[in-house]
């Protein structure tokens, strides 16, 4: 691919004038169309040192309308990213529906630069391209229009490059020591780069690799792939002929389902009350030695409405040091929030170093009310199984403990519990005409939950099936479990 790139093409000076304002014109309207479609752009530009990344990236700021367009330069991650997962920072950064978000240095350069310097093998290279695939998949199947630009040059014009900006007074500050590394490893440097650009040449975002040892051309090329692009995005959502890519179905990887919880478990109070005190100390413990090691959690709160999740998060914090965890409530996104990947808004509260974040409520609306109330094609939600168990995936390779409980009560328990609470004058704001009215979808709640279960609950991320039709025994299960989960994570650690 980038052997191909370099073919000596050429843009005269007189042709670039003359291409150049239509082209500009053009690409304003493009961004315009753009804003009324509601397409996320995500532009990538990547290749050689001295390729005019930079240079590229400043006459598209230029070009376009800048109030609908953010730069984003990455380098490498600092103390503070490395809290996270490595992905935390791009996901961060994504552009909203109707902006462009232009990246210089992206996901493909740790993983370079980690390859190139000797610090992971040809197999852990591999993998990590391998999340990049799946992260772009992602990205594209929710509808943000994903460019990748590779500029690339030659060795000998890298060097007249690099040359011409040091005996450049007011250019000289851009060229570094690690400038001249680069040049003296551009062999190798190549043979990675189209290894890289192989393995993630994917058919819905492909890699476009474009001379960057003409400017003129690399300039009017890069512009003008912007500007088809956008054309066709519009064309196709306008003459709604866009085909949906095939689902890629999470397998089923577990046989758990609602059936098999036994509702007919409890806890006399005073067992409870002995249990309570036990488990939220040993929590304590545990939790102050992850925040020690580093070792953050995400605590995944689901279940019938009534089922009491409010009761067990109030039951797990007292264990918790509260300058180290949060409890994010999930409503219907916001207008920002649906604005982005249905993603974004959970990885913002991604904890960091060994916190804890509890979400009341989650990602897993995805496949629960987003299905039921057909809020989301079917396409896309059967597509969130792949993607949540990818994003769990991310969490837990970075050592956070995932924890995922579905409280299960049966419906004669929450309709008992729905009567209760229009009694009881402090809880009368928890029931709503929406409560009864999800009430007669039991059954396709039920199956959507067991079918989420079954595609969801993976070796690394596993739900587990709380009894809380007794709040007592559900309370302590609940905390008994995230003990064991933490201890084992500790253990590993070890």
């Amino acid at each position: 691919m980038l052997s191909e790139a370099l073919q000596g093409k050429k843009l005269s000076k007189a042709e670039y004038k003359k291409r150049v304002p239509k082209l500009r014109a053009s690409l304003l309207r493009a961004q315009e169309s753009l804003r009324e479609e509601e397409f996320p752009l995500l532009i990538l530009v990547s290749g050689a040192d001295g390729a005019g990344k930079g240079s590229t990236v400043n006459l598209l700021n230029e070009w376009l309308d800048p109030r609908y367009v953010r730069t984003r330069a990455f380098k490498r991650p600092n103390e503070y990213d490395q809290l996270r997962p490595p992905f935390w920072r791009f996901w961060k950064a994504l552009p909203a529906k109707g902006t462009t978000a232009i990246f210089i240095g992206s996901w493909y350069s740790e993983p370079i630069f980690q390859f190139m310097n000797g610090h992971i093998d040809n197999d852990q290279f591999m993998a990590e391209l391998q999340l990049i695939n799946e992260f772009e998949r992602s990205l594209v199947d929710n509808g943000i229009v994903l460019l990748k630009y590779w500029l690339h040059m030659s060795k000998k014009d890298q060097e007249k490059r690099l040359e011409k900006l040091v005996t450049d007074p007011d250019n000289r500050w851009r060229v570094s020591g690690e400038d001249w590394h680069q040049l003296e490893v551009y062999e190798q440097f190549t043979e990675v780069a189209e290894l890289t650009l192989q393995s993630t040449q994917a058919y819905n975002n492909p890699w476009q690799v474009v001379d960057g040892g003409n400017k003129r051309y690399r300039d009017v090329a890069i512009g003008e792939s912007i500007l088809t692009t956008l054309d066709d995005c519009v064309s196709q959502h306008s003459s709604k002929t866009q085909t949906a890519n095939p689902v890629d179905l999470a397998p089923i990887v577990s046989g758990q389902s609602l059936a098999d919880v036994n509702l007919n478990q409890q806890l006399s109070k005073e067992v409870y009350k002995n249990e309570l005190k036990l488990l939220q100390a040993k929590l304590g413990k545990l939790s102050r030695q992850a925040l020690k090691e580093n070792r953050g959690s995400v605590i995944v709160m689901e279940g019938w409405d009534a089922a009491g999740k409010g009761g067990l998060i109030r039951r797990i914090t007292p264990g918790l040091d509260a300058r180290s965890f949060q409890v994010i409530p999930i409503a219907a996104p916001t207008d920002v929030e649906n604005a982005h990947h249905y993603l974004w808004r959970f990885w913002l509260h991604v904890p960091q170093g060994g916190n804890v974040t509890i979400f009341d409520r989650s990602w897993y609306g995805r496949v629960l009310v987003e299905r039921i109330e057909e809020f989301t094609p079917e396409s896309l939600w059967k597509k969130g199984y792949r993607e949540i168990n990818e994003f769990e995936q991310h969490l837990t390779d970075h050592g956070i403990t995932v924890v995922k409980f579905w409280v299960h009560i049966d419906a004669d328990e929450q309709l008992r519990r729905f009567k209760e609470r229009e009694t009881i004058s402090h809880k009368q704001y928890k029931i709503t005409e929406e409560d009864y009215r999800n009430r007669n979808q039991w059954k396709k709640y039920e199956s959507a939950v067991n079918e989420m279960v079954a595609r969801t609950s993976t070796g690394n991320a596993p739900w587990h099936l709380i009894a809380g039709n007794d709040k007592y025994f559900a309370r302590v299960q609940a905390l008994r479990i995230y003990c064991e989960q933490l201890e084992k994570s500790l253990n590993a650690s070890w």
